[in-house]
Parts: structure tokens; C-alpha cells; sequence
């Protein structure tokens, strides 16, 4: 057991996104090097530009001693929901998995779910090791170090997008509350039948979308 050693595990994208996939960081780091964090302007993620992300990015890592992602794409998270998982559930396993890979003292998470300290306890039963797991819920705003592990999660995830929007055409930022998003995942299923193979089959908005261009489809043909 290395001392002072910690993990700071971030679920940026737990359950916004109708496109890409959802990324999990985490990184680990001497507790004494946390303060050079705020030094560089880490915060939390969701308060800097893409500019300012891209900037901080490789001074975290350089600070860090190790980093990891895991990367659950649209397909793995249908497959959990088609199989009556819940992406919490997923998300707590993902994370164990981050920690076995990289063997923390103690593990600082940004919670989902209603309650923080079950989410903690998920992730426990699936490490299956004795370890302490601080679950807060907006914990990237009280922790450099889970502000980190989000910047990390944000940079990884746009450049993902920036690769679909490269290979499909510009489909805004993926969310469902992007009317530009919402155009051309409707626009996809009219040409094509279905949503398409990066977006998530399983939300809400993809299957109205779905069962109303097939209610259209029907009704022109009976008309």
C-alpha cells in the first residue's frame, strides 16, 4: 500500500447524452500534489472552455502518477438496459474496475443516483476489497482532484465526438436538448429506418423518434 496515494474517479457523462459514449476517468496522485492542481486552473470541468480543457489536460496528466479511462460505448450501455441493469449499476461496476486497474489507498467519486453513499457501497460490492470510497454527489466541485479526473473525462469524450462528427456530419453537442442533435437523429432514422449505430437505442428520445416515423410511415401508406 503506497501512502498517501489516492483516486480520484469522475462519471462525467452519466445519463445526458443521446450520441457518443459515456467516459469515466480516473486518475492517482500523492496527496501532497494536489494543491499544484489549482495551481495550473483545474476546476470543474463544466465551468472551462474546450480551449481551456485541452490546455490544463497535459499538465494533469504530467502531475498525476497514473491515469486510466474507461470508455462505455452507446452499444454497452443498451445491452445493460436491454438486460434490466440500470447505468448506475454499470457505472459502479466500470469504476471498480478502474480501481482494481489502478490500486488506490482511498477513492474520492462523484456520486449518481439519488443516494451517495449506495452508490458507494455498489461500487464496493463490486471491487470486492476492503476500501474507503468518499461518494459525494457534485463532488467535482469540492475536489481538485475529481475536477481533474472530469477534465480528463471531457477531453477524451469531445475528441470522440469530434471523430463521429468527422465521419457524419455536424449533429451539435449530442445532447437531447440540442435542437441540432434532435434534427439529425430524426433525419437519420427517416433516410435510414432506425437510430444510428452511436447514438443510445435504449433513451427515451431516440425510441419517440423511432415509434413516430414508423406511425407516419404507416399512415401514408393506409392513406
Amino acid at each position: 500500500m503506497r501512502r498517501g496515494e489516492s483516486l480520484y474517479n469522475l462519471s462525467i457523462f452519466p445519463k445526458g447524452s443521446l450520441i457518443g459514449p459515456l467516459v469515466i476517468a480516473g486518475i492517482t496522485l500523492e496527496d501532497d500534489r494536489s494543491n499544484s492542481l489549482e495551481k495550473i486552473g483545474v476546476k470543474d470541468s463544466k465551468l472551462l472552455t474546450s480551449n481551456q480543457r485541452e490546455r490544463i489536460e497535459p499538465h494533469i496528466k504530467k502531475i498525476s502518477k497514473n491515469y486510466a479511462y474507461s470508455i462505455l460505448s452507446p452499444e454497452d450501455i443498451d445491452k445493460a438496459v436491454r438486460m434490466g441493469k440500470k447505468l448506475n449499476f454499470l457505472e459502479a461496476k466500470t469504476m471498480a474496475d478502474l480501481i482494481s486497474k489502478l490500486k488506490p489507498d482511498i477513492v474520492y467519486v462523484d456520486a449518481v443516483g439519488q443516494i451517495a453513499e449506495r452508490f458507494a457501497f455498489n461500487i464496493c460490492r463490486n471491487y470486492k476489497m476492503d476500501i474507503k470510497i468518499i461518494a459525494e454527489h457534485k463532488a467535482d466541485t469540492k475536489y481538485p482532484t475529481v475536477s481533474a479526473a472530469s477534465i480528463l473525462a471531457k477531453v477524451k469524450r469531445d475528441e470522440i465526438i469530434s471523430e463521429l462528427r468527422t465521419r457524419y456530419g455536424n449533429f451539435g453537442s449530442g445532447y437531447p436538448s440540442d435542437q441540432k442533435t434532435k434534427k439529425f437523429i430524426r433525419e437519420w432514422i427517416k433516410k435510414f429506418g432506425k437510430a444510428p449505430p452511436f447514438a443510445r437505442k435504449s433513451w427515451a428520445t431516440i425510441r419517440k423518434f423511432e415509434y413516430r416515423e414508423l406511425s407516419d410511415f404507416e399512415s401514408s401508406n393506409s392513406s
